[in-house]
């Protein structure tokens, strides 16, 4: 029922089943306008452009985005084209040239793994990562990971990109950091505008991560962070945004800093993503669409896969197969693990050529499910055509 706004990317795409939007959703049709309107701003106001996008473009993405977080502050929220950015710069909060401990999961996405495994080469980082498996144990052996090592810095994802799981009660991880100087960050890209995510009363103590990309429908390059509101942090990995807004005025520093989220910006952006970020969230209110009711159309949608599934009887594809039984556990993408990497990346290939899109990571086979996706539309015949062999 919701296809009507997808037009453009549906009709390029005709005669397949896009299950990946977990990497990257279709744009509704209004984001082409948004694009349009970019533009044209941009030819209007030449260099005053920046001015008009911080007074306009900017507090109103702010505001969409915060009420979604349910948080109170939306001048806290800051942009940048990744979130890897946002990764450094809150690393750079912290004196890399002293002992740190990070205390982290098995499960983060590539730039955070990465970034961390070099910082890990260093005599003086400590790098603990917590295996997400098996999940029912999760936050309890978490918890006790921070409460032994006392972390410089906690790192975990609301929803886990390799398997799908979604961390129950995050609340009680981050109350269980007492140490008022640890950082916290979550990675709620996967999380963010696909289930309801309320963080109001964390808000005062935790960085929030999250994009366009994926279940916000906007594309690349628009990423946020809602940064706890009264924070002194300097980072060191610093641009010229950072100084927008009030500033504070410090005798023993010439840098400084502005008083709210901006304080995490960095330099020059391409501000189109803004546009399209903006141009989703008016369609959805104009529609009257919540985050609630995306939620539950996907777990619908969910629900007549597998049972699209239990009819096939596939050997490899089943339920048996989930990493998360629970749907009730999952975000809005199922992740199968098959017998190796090799079966799994075969098979993924052998779909795309029978217009079924998906993806995966090593042994472990994952499907999407958004806005544009209908029940009677799942065609998953071609499955029993696969030879392993």
């Amino acid at each position: 029922m919701y296809q009507q706004f997808y037009q453009r990317f549906l009709k390029a795409n005709q005669g397949k089943q896009h299950y990946s939007c977990h990497s990257h959703y279709f744009w509704p049709d209004v984001t082409r306008d948004a694009m349009l309107a970019y533009w044209d701003d941009s030819a209007k106001w030449v260099d005053d452009k920046w001015s008009h996008f911080f007074k306009d473009v900017v507090p109103c993405v702010q505001r969409h985005i915060s009420h979604t977080l349910g948080t109170d502050y939306p001048e806290q929220i800051v942009f940048a084209p990744n979130t890897h950015e946002f990764v450094f710069r809150i690393l750079s909060c912290l004196d890399l040239a002293a002992t740190q401990t990070i205390v982290t999961t098995d499960s983060e996405f590539h730039s955070f793994n990465r970034q961390i495994n070099r910082l890990d080469e260093m005599d003086n980082i400590e790098v603990v990562r917590v295996p997400t498996q098996p999940f029912a144990t999760f936050n309890e052996r978490f918890i006790n990971a921070i409460q032994q090592c006392k972390p410089n810095l906690v790192f975990f994802s609301q929803v886990f990109f390799n398997s799908g799981y979604s961390v129950q009660n995050i609340d009680t991880i981050v109350e269980a950091v007492k140490d008022e100087d640890t950082l916290i960050v979550i990675d709620g890209y996967h999380a963010f505008m696909a289930q309801p995510v309320d963080i109001s009363a964390i808000q005062q103590r935790v960085f929030y991560l999250a994009g366009g990309y994926k279940y916000a429908q906007s594309g690349e390059g628009v990423c946020f962070a809602h940064v706890p509101p009264n924070t002194t942090l300097r980072p060191v990995y610093t641009g010229w945004y950072a100084e927008f807004g009030a500033l504070e005025k410090r005798k023993d520093s010439n840098v400084q800093y502005s008083d709210d989220g901006m304080r995490f910006g960095g330099a020059t952006m391409d501000f189109s993503g803004l546009y399209r970020m903006r141009s989703v969230f008016e369609l959805l209110l104009s529609e009257g669409i919540s985050v609630g009711d995306i939620h539950a159309h996907v777990k619908s949608i969910q629900h007549a896969f597998l049972f699209a599934l239990d009819k096939l009887n596939h050997h490899l594809v089943n339920r048996d197969a989930l990493l998360v039984k629970s749907l009730k556990q999952s975000g809005h993408f199922l992740t199968f693990s098959m017998p190796d990497d090799d079966i799994t990346a075969r098979l993924a290939a052998f779909l795309k050529e029978h217009g079924v899109l998906t993806d995966y990571r090593g042994d472990r086979l994952r499907f999407g499910f958004a806005l544009y996706h209908n029940a009677d539309e799942i065609d998953l015949t071609c499955l029993s055509n696969f030879k392993e062999g």
